[in-house]
């Protein structure tokens, strides 16, 4: 079991560039979606449902300018990819006062389009972005990335999170199929590695990377309508 100081809990609380739980209006809809909650588990569970549901899942929202990836800028935008609501989630975690981190795994995608599939070269997803709360003394994984509405159009059952459990990807979909297969784990971070990640993308996805995000532009939700 992992044992942690004062300091290493400030280091999760406090706000970055990045995660900038101190932010007006990251501050704001962490507040007001916590309203009512009394326990930080109740309060976790409000800010992984907002997140999930209210910031629409866009793989498209791939950047390279760092200014897409903080957290004030993904809840404006209300539209990201996991790397991005995660950041989020964990700025929001924050913002109330549990200590938050971020976490990476490359997972290969059974059920993505067809079209992200040729731009990307691969179905494999490296650098899959998480959050993990501190919650009644142990870190949970929690991964708000996938919105209702896109799980509808996938057939996907949306991940749920209760607080107490890791909440991550299902390796089936609500018909049996392949869905979701973890295959590396990159370890957890009080802070996004923006360089870490930039590298693996530049690797694994040369063409997505060299051309850059305006390129590769689309709806998501549509293609899942459209391929399903």
């Amino acid at each position: 079991m992992e044992t942690f100081s004062e300091q290493d809990f400030e280091i999760y609380l406090r706000p970055t560039w990045f995660i900038d739980s101190d932010s007006p209006p990251v501050a704001e809809f962490a507040q007001s979606t916590t309203g009512g909650a009394g326990t930080d588990v109740e309060k976790a569970g409000k800010l992984y449902y907002a997140v999930r549901d209210s910031v629409r899942y866009d793989p498209y929202a791939i950047a390279h300018d760092p200014n897409a990836y903080r957290a004030s800028a993904v809840l404006a935008a209300k539209a990201g990819f996991c790397v991005q609501k995660s950041i989020l989630m964990a700025a929001v975690a924050r913002a109330v006062g549990i200590p938050a981190r971020l976490g990476y795994a490359d997972v290969r995608n059974h059920l993505t389009t067809e079209r992200l599939r040729e731009l990307m070269g691969t179905d494999v997803f490296v650098f899959h972005g998480y959050a993990e709360l501190y919650l009644d003394s142990k870190w949970v994984k929690a991964t708000p990335v996938f919105n209702r509405s896109l799980c509808e159009r996938f057939k996907v059952k949306p991940l749920e999170f209760d607080g107490k459990s890791d909440s991550i990807f299902h390796p089936l979909d609500a018909e049996g199929r392949r869905h979701m297969e973890y295959l590396r784990d990159h370890g957890h971070f009080a802070d996004f590695p923006l360089d870490k990640m930039a590298a693996a993308f530049k690797h694994t996805y040369p063409v997505l990377f060299e051309k850059g995000a305006d390129w590769a532009k689309g709806d998501f939700e549509q293609e899942a309508s459209r391929e399903n």
